[in-house]
Order: structure tokens, then sequence, then C-alpha cells
């Protein structure tokens, strides 16, 4: 059983909208009058399946309990020219910043960006045609219906990032929740230990009638881009801040060089993504307070002090911190908004009732497959005339006979749709 308190920030989910509901073949029945017309009413559609985007949810967490979404069936279409009842729909809740990828393709097709924001994933299936919907001038009483279209099951990928306007990077133990705490509402864990953070915080920054978003990003170590430490699992939720501010222990606690360790989180940006490694970033040098501080300041400063700007703090009493803010805040007003991540508008969910066919020859016969025949093979009676006929109809109309001429078919040819085999006549 997955661990109640793990931050979830990618799962994989099966989604399926639901059946159409098949059409009814009835005819009215009166006393005396066994077959007086045919009556039978249309299935009902199947049920859509839709992502909401939901502020009140933090993780995915949910999804790793249940990871499967079918929407309900159409009903089958009665007599007396009724119609089927519609399924019901499913309603996905995710958190706010939530891209929604296919699986299999690695599409994305959709960034929840705002809340409540609703996209339809998978279409239900329409329902099938009663025969009363067969009949013409000439058919008066057709003894087919048209079976619901039906749907296949998708997989597909949630992934959180995400959307603050500053994300706050750096070693872990280097006072990243501390800052966050001092400068925010945010209450994030804290201790003196290594990974204390297992999850992003988010925090709202004010600055006079101001605000910007802050994200304390999980501690960063050397080889995260290839999946050391937590980093791989969190850079993601960097990947669509505005700017960065990298915190650096400028004490050199635990033996380590502040210049170095600047140097290895970026290496570690440049190696997991180069607009990671292209965001603006601002310095907090933090501890401060701490003995051999200020030498090592003076050393980071002449390194970095004409690429970056530099602001030494001390986040356990919040020295510095109003100086920092104002930094970042000028900062972000020369920045562009949050951008939502770029999704395919067009990417659709093929339904088997979006009719296609193919033609191969097998032999010397010419074998037709595709949705359009597994339509027909539902649909088509083999021992009604009327059902026979609509099959031939469709055929001329879908392209099919046309494709078969442009094949080189003989007059004679056999050709093979589903279970049905004929001869071809011009």
């Amino acid at each position: 059983m997955a661990d109640k308190n793990q931050f979830t920030d990618k799962v994989k989910i099966t989604i399926k909208s639901g059946d159409g509901g098949d059409g009814m073949n009835s005819f009215k029945s009166y006393k005396g009058k066994p077959a007086c017309g045919p009556d039978g009413g249309d299935g009902g559609n199947g049920g859509n399946v839709y992502i909401v985007a939901d502020s009140s949810m933090n993780d995915l967490l949910s999804f790793r309990y249940t990871s499967k979404y079918f929407a309900e069936n159409g009903e089958r279409g009665g007599s007396n020219k009724c119609f089927g009842r519609g399924g019901n729909d499913v309603i996905i809740k995710v958190p706010v910043g939530t891209v929604v990828k296919d699986a299999e393709t690695d599409t994305v097709i959709s960034d929840m960006f705002t809340e409540g924001e609703k996209k339809l994933i998978a279409e239900g299936g329409r329902g099938g045609k009663g025969n009363v919907r067969f009949t013409t001038a000439r058919r008066h009483a057709p003894n087919f219906a048209q079976k619901g279209e039906k749907t296949e099951p998708h997989v597909l990928i949630l992934e959180l990032k995400v959307i603050a306007d500053v994300g706050i990077i750096g070693f872990p133990n280097v006072g990243k929740s501390t800052l966050l705490s001092k400068i925010s509402a945010a209450r994030p864990k804290i201790a003196n230990y290594h990974f204390t953070t297992l999850s992003p915080n988010l925090g709202v920054v004010k600055y006079y009638d101001n605000s910007f978003v802050a994200a304390d990003i999980p501690g960063l170590i050397e080889g995260a881009a290839s999946g050391a430490g937590l980093g791989h699992d969190f850079l993601r939720h960097i990947e669509r801040t505005r700017m960065l501010l990298h915190v650096v222990d400028i004490s050199g606690s635990e033996d380590r060089n502040p210049v170095e360790d600047f140097k290895k989180i970026n290496d570690e940006l440049k190696g997991y993504s180069k607009v990671l490694a292209s965001l603006p970033q601002i310095i907090a040098l933090n501890k401060c307070d701490v003995y051999g501080a200020e030498e090592n300041i003076k050393e980071f400063k002449k390194k970095y002090s004409r690429k970056y700007k530099i602001f030494p703090i001390t986040a356990v009493d919040g020295t510095g911190t109003d100086a920092l803010i104002g930094g970042v805040f000028d900062a972000l007003q020369q920045l562009p908004p949050v951008r939502r991540i770029e999704s395919d508008e067009s990417f659709t969910y093929t339904k088997s009732g979006n009719l296609g066919f193919e033609i191969y020859m097998d032999g010397e016969a010419f074998v037709v497959v595709g949705t359009l025949v597994d339509m027909l093979c539902r649909n088509v009676s083999l021992d009604d005339p009327d059902s026979m006929a609509y099959f031939q109809k469709i055929l001329r109309e879908k392209g099919v006979i046309s494709k078969l001429r442009e094949m080189g078919i003989n007059e004679g040819d056999t050709v093979i749709v589903g279970d049905v085999e004929f001869d071809f006549v011009n």
C-alpha cells in the first residue's frame, strides 16, 4: 500500500469513454396485426471522460489507489421509438498545474493551468440508430438496426508541475525551507538534516501591495539530473517558474565549498534542461551569521557578482530578507508571466466509429479491413435483403468501390469484407 505521506507528482491512469447503446430493431404490433411497421429507437450515447483542475488538491496521491476511470455505456434503444438513456460522464479532478499526456505517444493533451479548467479527454461512443431511422421510400420495413459506437481504453500520464513565479533551489540543508517560512506564510517541515523537505512547498510572498508565489524545491545533489537523490523527481517543478532563487550555505559548514556547490547545482540544471539552465537567477548567501562566512562572501562575490545579483542573508532570523524580496520582485517585473505548457489541441482519441478502411491483396482476393468493416460486421444481417442493400450502399458512399477500381479489380474478382465474401460486379 502507498504511503499516505508520500508526495506523488506523476502517475499513470487508464480511462475509457462509454460505448454507445445499440439501436433497437423492433416493429409495432397490435392484436391481430403482428408487424405494423418499424418502431425501434436509437441507443443512448456513451459517457464522456473529462479532466478538471481543482485548486484544493495538492498532489496526485489519490490516483495511486484508483487508477481506472471508465464512463458509463449508453443504454440500448427501446421499442415505440424510445431512445436509450445516455451514459454518465466521468469527471477526474487533478491539481492545478497537472500536465496530461498520452502514454503511448507522449503527446501533451492539456496543461490544466487554471482553477476550474475543464478538458474533454475522450468522447463517448454515439448511440446506434434504431430500425425506424432506416426507412426510405423504397424500404418500408428495414429489419436491422445500427450497433452503438465502441470505444477503447487509453492510458494517460498525469504529471504535476507546480505553478510558481520563483523556484527556490540549492543543496540539502542550506536553509531553503527556513527562508520560505520567513518570507511567506508557508510552514514547511524544518530540521537540521538532509532531505527534510520531501515535496515542493508553495508560499505567497507579499511585497507592499503586490505578491508573488515561491516554491521551495526539495534538495538537489550532484548527479540529480541522472536520478541521484530527490532532485530528478522534482526538477520538473521548476520547469515553468519564471526565475530561480539559488540559496547557498556561505558558512561552508559540513566542509562544503560554497563556490563549488553553486557550480554543481547549475551543472545539474544544464544536464536536465537547457531551458532550466537559462532561467534568470538571484543568489541568496545564507547563514551569514556563522563564523567564517565573511571571507567566503568576499570570495563568492569576486567570482559571481558581475553576472548575478547577490544578497547576503540569515534566514533563521530574517536578516537581509527584505532586500532579497525587493530584488526578486524587481527582477520579476522584467520577466514574462508564467506560461502554460504547449499542448496539441488537435489531439483526439480515435473511436472505432471514426470509419476508415484499407485494402490489401490476399492471393487473388481483395481484402477490405478497418473500422468501417468492423461497423458493417456489427450492423449487417446476411440473411436480410434490406441489410445487404445497406451494406452495398455504404461501400459505395465510403469510397470502397472506387478504391477497388483504382487498384485494378475486374468483374468476377473476389472481395472479402469481414465475414462477407462476394464476386465483384461492375
